[in-house]
């Protein structure tokens, strides 16, 4: 059984990465995580809204109320200029990671650990 949590607070950087260029809403966050990580991650709103509101308490994000395409109330979400900044530090820092769990693991390949 594979583990679908995302750990070690990479959660919030994917949070502002998906809204990074669109805005959406939390449901809409959840289904299009799960679609571009091949349905690798799996979110749960449980674990998503107490993120988005404390991505909104540090203004790293603002919410606002609209329509969806479905004509449904929804609550969307958008980056701010802080949050932009907060991914771009989170970005180079997965980068440095990335980049060392390649090195130890010897490249793509990993047959020879």
């Amino acid at each position: 059984m594979k583990d679908k949590s995302i750990g070690g607070g990479n959660t919030t950087m994917l949070i502002l990465r998906l809204i990074e260029n669109e805005d959406m809403y939390g449901y809409q966050m959840i289904d299009a995580l799960e679609k571009k990580s091949n349905h690798v991650f799996a979110l749960k709103a449980g674990t998503l809204y107490p993120i988005l509101h404390g991505l909104e308490q540090q203004e790293m994000i603002t919410a606002y109320d609209g329509v969806s395409e479905e004509g449904r109330q929804r609550r969307y979400y958008q980056i701010t200029k802080k949050g932009r900044k907060l991914l771009d530090e989170k970005k180079k820092e997965w980068e440095t990671y990335a980049s060392a769990i390649k090195n130890v693991m010897g490249g793509i390949s990993y047959a020879g650990v």
